[in-house]
This record gives structure tokens, sequence and C-alpha cells, in this order.
């Protein structure tokens, strides 16, 4: 089902700590370059007291403004992040109290679906635009994974980075900016692939201790998920395209998760998609969660790679394991 959509206004916000990969070298011991070779990271951003409410309502001013809009405009606030500040009240709540809407009552929720967080919530909310619940929707991305590195595995400690997006996404004339397919697969024997194990109920904060410790950390076999995930995607893409009268070669321009450098490049081969028509940004941002593929559709369009009516496929993966996918007429 088409929806009618269009994304009105972008804005982002890095924190102000900027880490290279020669100084994650030194944190994890090894020597200079070789966190650089592994991720094909440079730089990434560390938050020095910067929360996730913070970073989401900075980027979420950028983006109302560039809409044109005020916040007098906007209906619907909508976190689409892989991490949390608390765990009760919502990440999008104090977002709204970071802007200083504590008595706005606009309506505020979050949508978890770790990496691909933003991809779902904008899936999910374009629903209601289209019936017309809402007008005018912020949809942020604030992350924070630098606090649940595990240093003790080198493999994954040295992809990620902080930040947040926003975009403000409101109802589109028929026939013109839209959602044209979307498609969302999960397989839970990758559940366990990557996770955080303490946190919730079943380790809770009460049960920490030195024995429990690295359930509280980021824990990842990122081989695995890389070779289930290569499996799964070409009949999953197909089904993106399924009944569109489009496939690979008419869009403009695939935004994929930025997993990790040498992964997008397989991944990039295996659909067989051009470097010119593949954004791929990890190398200055590092991996960051969901925030990744709405970062890399901004400077897609920051860089004048995506343009007004070009059709774009944002694809990511995320833990659980889950493939998501839309395809949508920019």
């Amino acid at each position: 089902m088409r929806r009618n959509i269009r994304i009105v206004g972008m804005g982002m916000y890095l924190p102000k700590r900027k880490v290279t990969s020669a100084e994650v070298d030194a944190i994890i011991g090894t020597k200079e370059g070789w966190s650089e070779s592994k991720t094909g990271v440079k730089i990434r951003y560390y938050v020095d007291g910067e929360t996730s409410s913070f970073m989401g309502a900075e980027a979420a001013k950028e983006a109302v403004k560039d809409a044109g809009l005020t916040f007098c405009d906007i209906d619907c606030i909508i976190s689409g992040s892989g991490t949390v500040q608390q765990a009760i009240p919502s990440t999008a709540s104090l977002i709204q109290e970071q802007l200083g809407l504590q008595h706005s009552g606009i309506p505020c929720f979050d949508v978890n679906s770790t990496c691909l967080s933003w991809v779902t919530a904008l899936d999910m909310i374009s629903y209601a635009i289209e019936a017309g619940r809402y007008k005018n929707i912020v949809l942020v991305s604030s992350e924070i994974s630098s606090v649940g590195l595990n240093w003790g595995q080198n493999e994954s400690s040295i992809l990620f980075g902080d930040g947040a997006v926003a975009m403000v996404i409101s109802k589109s004339a028929s026939g013109t900016a839209g959602i044209i397919s979307s498609h969302m697969e999960t397989y839970s024997a990758g559940a366990h692939l990557s996770e955080i194990r303490g946190g919730g109920t079943m380790i809770h904060p009460r049960g920490y201790n030195e024995e429990t410790k690295e359930d509280f950390l980021f824990d990842m076999d990122g081989p695995a998920i890389f070779k289930l995930s290569l499996k799964l995607l070409p009949d999953f893409v197909e089904k993106v395209f399924q009944g569109t009268n489009l496939s690979l070669d008419d869009v403009s321009m695939i935004v994929p998760h930025q997993a990790s450098g040498p992964a997008m490049n397989l991944i990039r081969r295996k659909l067989g998609i051009s470097e010119d028509r593949f954004m791929k940004i990890i190398e200055n941002y590092g991996n960051m969660i969901s925030a990744s593929i709405p970062l890399a559709f901004y400077e897609g369009i920051r860089q004048g790679r995506i343009k007004r009516g070009d059709t774009v496929f944002l694809l990511g993966t995320s833990a659980g394991l889950s493939i998501g996918g839309v395809l949508l007429e920019y």
C-alpha cells in the first residue's frame, strides 16, 4: 500500500567529543591503524555530558526549523531509537521536556527494533499520517552506544558512535512523495547474536555484580550475524519490490544501515549495486545504531546525491535478528 508522506525537514546533532581510530587503537591496546582496517571507521563521536534527550531535542529543533514550521505545528513526537535514556518514561517524553514543551500535550512514544527503530517507526507512522491521525510528526533517532561498549570485544567495540538525527514528516499530495513499499522479517534463531542481557527483568540492575557485569555490556557475534543476513537478504529484497513494477535498477540510491565498512562492501556487491548508488558514510561517523540510516539519508540530501523525486531504498538489519526495508519516493 502506497502512503502519501513527505519528509519536509531534517536536522542532526553530533556530540562534542570527536574520537579518531588512533584513539580507539590506544584504548584497546592494538597497533595504530588496526581498527580502521577492520571497520572502515576513521572518526566517530562519543557523548561528553550530553544525554539522548538533549541530542534528540537539538536535532528536532533543526528539523522543525528546516521544515519552516514551529513546534505549534507538531502534533506527535516519536523516538525511533535502539537505546533509551532510562527505562521509564519514554525517551520521546524526555525529548519533549528538553524542548520546553512540558505542558504542550503533544503525544510522545518510542518505537524500538534496535538498529531498525527509525525505519520501523517511519513505516508504522506513515499509516497514521495517511489516515489523517497526525499532520506533522517529528521522528527522532538519538543513540548513545559508547556507554555500553565492551572494550574486551575488539571487533564490536571499535564500530560504534553516538549522535542524533530528526525528521519532520507530513502528508504529501497523492502521486508525489511517499512510501511505495515496505517489508520486515524477524528470525529469532539469531536473537542472541547481538544483545545486552542485563538491565531488564531477567537480569535486573539489582543483580549487578562482578559475575554479571558483562551482561550489562553490548555483546555481538558479528560474523554470525553477517552470515545469516547475507543468506536472507536476496529473497528479502525481492519481496520488498513485489507488486511495485520496480526493480533495484530503478532505485536512485540505496541507503543501508552503516553496520561496518567490509560488511557493507560485501552486501553492495551481493546486490550488484555500483558505489555511486550506495550511500556509505561509516568512515566519518561509525555505526550509530538506528540513527545510521537517517543520517546517511540526511548526508545524501546534503551532498546532492539524493534529490526530490528520486526513488530511495532504505535497507538494514537489526538485533532480533530482523531485516527491514522501505522503498520510497523522496
